[in-house]
């Protein structure tokens, strides 16, 4: 046979095969013939959508609740100790101090005193400039710039400015602490910092903490289409996130967030689907590999990745992720068309038929369990 002959032959199987596997068949199949467990995956009837993951042990709901009901009772002592006792574990730092913040929306009297008996406290002044600029968006609200009032619009960006300043003022506090910069870096584009304004503050943050996952998260934003970058300089912006990630750090996750700024707009186009995409997704599963099981970021991260692997054609690669989530669908991707759990499987089971892999492979669930 020629080779024009072989290249016939195969164009002819990949349109045989994508026709037998249309969504529809497929579709049908996962609602009526996919059986999850042959897969290792836990049986449809154990899906719980209430929470992307397991919830966290008790011990850390126990502690984050004291810290909660001691600070609304106006104790700010056990909130200073609960930040502290993260050390240089930065984006730890930083979630305890988003805890807070939490808290703080609920009432803040408790921080108004922290600052008062410890006016030199970083963690203090910049937990309440991270304030200031959630306050600020609520001004602002979650519509696009044509939308919002013009009033509105100034009130936000003079709230921003000072909140900017509050973070400069408590990074000399502490030097060190990237804390302050991470405000700074989320408050730049709602201020409508330039390229040449941003820069430095990007500089000052990775010069103190390299691998930042909120503030990646918050540059990302700075550098997407909508704001002051490109989809071209986010996904370049996504992919350097990819490859400088640490072991044991999420940081990679910064990629599939990138794919759904790209794919979610109005107007936007679909999921790459190439080589260079093709092979992020799969070094952002080896990255993932590597961290800790209980981190509480890592849940909604897989959801995202089996997503995109399955709209990239990853099949395989996409099961082995929905084996590593387990029963657990709540979660952003499933949640668009009204039944989670019916999104959920689907995608669990057309990820399965699509993969190649017999059921006779796979008896074990592996996911993670309740």
């Amino acid at each position: 046979m020629t080779i024009s002959a072989f290249l016939v032959l195969g164009l002819l199987l990949v349109v045989l095969y994508r026709v037998l596997a249309s969504p529809g068949r497929v579709d049908g199949w996962a609602g009526e013939d996919f059986v999850a467990s042959a897969y290792g995956l836990p049986p449809r009837e154990e899906l719980d959508s209430r929470r992307p993951g397991p919830p966290p042990p008790a011990y850390r709901t126990k502690e984050r609740q004291a810290v909660a009901d001691a600070a609304w009772e106006g104790d700010w002592t056990f909130a200073e100790q609960y930040v502290r006792a993260a050390g240089e574990d930065w984006d730890e730092r930083w979630a305890r101090l988003e805890l807070l913040q939490q808290v703080a929306r609920e009432g803040d009297g408790w921080l108004d005193s922290w600052r008062a008996a410890e006016p030199g406290n970083c963690d203090a002044a910049t937990l309440h400039a991270s304030l200031m600029v959630h306050r600020a968006w609520e001004i602002r609200g979650s519509g696009y710039a044509d939308d919002i009032l013009t009033s509105d619009m100034e009130r936000f960006q003079t709230a921003l400015l000072a909140a900017m300043e509050e973070a400069r003022q408590a990074a000399l506090l502490d030097p060190a602490n990237p804390g302050p910069w991470v405000v700074m870096v989320t408050a730049a584009r709602g201020a409508k910092y330039r390229r040449s304004q941003f820069k430095p503050l990007w500089e000052g943050l990775i010069a103190r903490a390299p691998h930042h996952y909120e503030g990646h998260g918050q540059a990302l934003q700075y550098w997407c289409a909508k704001w002051f970058g490109s989809d071209r300089r986010m996904m370049r912006f996504s992919r350097q996130a990819v490859r400088k990630a640490p072991p044991g750090s999420p940081l990679a996750g910064i990629y599939p967030h990138a794919l759904t700024e790209l794919t979610d707009r109005p107007g936007a186009g679909a999921t790459p689907v190439n080589p260079l995409a093709r092979r992020a997704l799969k070094q952002i599963a080896a990255s993932f590999a590597h961290v800790a099981p209980d981190d509480e970021r890592l849940p909604d991260l897989r959801h995202l990745l089996a997503y995109y692997m399955l709209r990239s054609t990853l099949y395989a690669p996409a099961l082995e992720q929905f084996r590593l989530i387990g029963p657990w669908c709540g979660a952003q991707p499933w949640r668009t068309n009204g039944n989670t759990a019916v999104a959920f499987e689907s995608a669990r089971g057309t990820a399965a038929k699509l993969s190649r892999v017999r059921p006779a492979q796979t008896l074990r669930v592996q996911g993670m369990g309740r």
